[in-house]
C-alpha cells in the first residue's frame, strides 16, 4: 500500500486550533514541511478546516486539520465556531497555537476547555519567540515555537507524537477471533458500487488482518460458497459475510461453521457493537408517526447510498408495518438534538475515525435514544443476528433476555 491508501479512519487526526493570526498556518506548515494551508498577512484567510493526509515522523500516517480562526466575529464566525467543535469531535490530539508576542485570551481559554470538556490530549504552542517582544514562559503542556526560524518544531512533532502513541491500543477486526494456519471464506457479492473488481473498504481491511494473524482468507461470491466449503478439506474457522446475502451465506453454511458478517466485526472494530445490538430492540417498539435518523459516514463516494436511503427504510416499514418518517443525513451532518428521534441508525461508519464514532454513540446515549447500526438492523430484520453473534457469547446473551 502506498503512503496515501491508509484509510482516514485509520490515521490518528491531529487538529491545529487558534486565533487568527496567531501564526496557526504557518505553524501546521512548518510542522509538516509542506504548504498545506494559506497563509496571509490578512486575518482570518482560512475560512473552512483543512484536511491533508500525509506520513509525518516519528508518528506515521496522520490527518491533519487546519481550522479556522477561532475568534471570528460576526454571524459568519458563530457558524466557523460550530465548524471548530464539528472538527474537535474526530480530533485525537489538538495543537493551540498563540501568539507569544500577545500572550493568551480568552479565546484561548475557551478552546483548552473544550479539549479538556472532550477528553482530548494537547498541546500549547507558543509562537513567535523570533520576536522581541516575545514572552513565552512553557506553563503546563507548552512549548515554545517559532514559525519563522524553525525553532521548537521538531520538540513539537514529538511531542505530538507521544500524546498521539499513548491512545493506541488499537482492536483487530477478526484477527483474535482466530489461529495462524486457520482457513477464513468471506462472503463478497461483486458490489456494483463498487468499481469494477474492487473489494470495498471493509473487506479490504479484514482480509488484511486475517493474512496479519498468519491465516489464510479465501474470498468468493455468494453462489460458489457451498461449492466451497465442500472443497476445501479443511473446515473453515470462520465465514464472514455481506450483510445483503446474509440469508443464502447462512443456508449454505453448515451450522457447526461459525458464520458473522463484515458489518458486525466492523462495528465491534470501530467500538459500537455493545450499543448497536442493545439499541437495535427498539424496532420492536417503533409507533405510527416516529421519526428514524438514518446516518451515514461518506459523502464522496456514496457506497451505502441504496442501503441507507432505500433498502433499510422499505425493510424497516415492512418489518414494522408502522407509518414511519425517515430522515436521512451524510457525512458530517450529524445532527447535535437527537430528541426528535424514536431510533438513529448509523452506517458502518468506516470513513469516520474512532473518536467521531464514539462521539456520535456518546450524543445519543446522552439524549437517551436508541442508537444502532446498518448491518445489526439488516441482521435482526432478517432473523439472523442471532447466528451473526454467536462469536460473541456475551452479545448473545444481551438479545436473548
Amino acid at each position: 500500500m502506498g503512503m496515501n491508501d491508509t484509510p482516514s479512519g485509520e490515521r490518528v487526526h491531529i487538529g491545529f486550533f487558534g486565533r487568527r493570526n496567531a501564526g496557526k498556518s504557518s505553524v501546521v506548515n512548518a510542522v509538516t514541511g509542506q504548504d498545506l494551508a494559506v497563509v496571509s498577512d490578512t486575518k482570518g484567510t482560512t475560512t473552512d478546516p483543512v484536511y491533508k493526509a500525509m506520513e509525518l515522523l516519528p508518528l506515521g500516517p496522520v490527518m491533519i486539520i487546519d481550522t479556522p480562526g477561532f475568534d471570528d466575529t460576526g454571524e459568519l464566525g458563530l457558524l466557523r465556531i460550530r465548524k471548530t467543535k464539528q472538527v474537535l469531535n474526530k480530533t485525537d490530539v489538538a495543537v493551540l497555537v498563540i501568539d507569544g508576542a500577545e500572550g493568551p485570551d480568552d479565546f484561548d481559554r475557551q478552546l483548552v476547555t473544550l479539549f479538556q470538556e472532550k477528553e482530548i490530549p494537547y498541546l500549547v504552542a507558543v509562537n513567535k519567540s523570533d520576536l522581541p517582544g516575545f514572552h513565552g514562559g512553557p506553563g503546563e503542556n507548552e512549548i515554545t515555537v517559532s514559525a519563522v526560524s524553525g525553532e521548537g518544531i521538531a520538540a513539537l512533532k514529538e511531542k505530538i507524537a507521544a500524546l498521539a502513541k499513548t491512545d493506541s491500543g488499537k482492536l483487530r477486526i477478526v484477527g483474535d477471533l482466530i489461529h495462524p494456519s486457520d482457513f477464513v471464506v468471506l462472503v463478497t457479492p461483486v458490489d456494483k458500487a463498487a468499481p469494477k473488481g474492487r473489494l470495498i473498504l471493509p473487506q479490504q481491511q479484514t482480509i488484511r488482518d486475517i493474512l496479519e494473524a498468519d491465516a489464510t482468507a479465501v474470498v468468493v461470491k455468494e453462489f460458489e460458497l457451498r461449492e466451497t466449503l465442500e472443497n476445501l478439506g479443511k473446515k473453515p474457522a470462520l465465514v464472514i459475510t455481506d450483510s445483503q446475502v446474509f440469508a443464502k451465506a447462512s443456508a449454505d453454511t453448515p451450522r457447526d461453521i461459525p458464520l458473522t458478517s463484515f458489518s458486525i466485526l466492523m462495528a465491534r472494530y470501530k467500538g459500537f457493537l455493545d450499543t448497536a445490538v442493545r439499541g437495535v430492540a427498539a424496532i420492536e417498539h417503533l409507533k405510527d408517526g416516529d421519526t428514524v435518523l438514518i446516518a451515514e459516514g461518506c459523502t464522496h463516494h456514496r457506497q451505502c447510498d441504496d442501503i441507507g436511503t432505500v433498502k433499510i427504510p422499505r425493510w424497516l416499514r415492512n418489518y414494522t408495518g408502522k407509518q414511519l418518517s425517515i430522515k436521512t443525513v451524510s457525512g458530517t451532518e450529524f445532527p447535535e438534538d437527537l430528541t426528535p428521534y424514536a431510533l438513529v441508525i448509523h452506517c458502518g461508519a468506516c470513513m469516520l475515525n474512532e473518536r467521531e464514532t464514539r462521539y456520535r454513540m456518546k450524543c445519543a446515549a446522552d439524549q437517551r435514544v436508541p442508537f444502532t447500526n446498518y448491518g445489526t438492523t439488516i441482521a435482526y430484520m432478517q432473523g439472523i443476528l442471532r447466528r451473526s453473534l454467536e462469536v460473541f457469547p456475551h452479545l448473545l446473551a444481551e438479545i436473548e433476555e
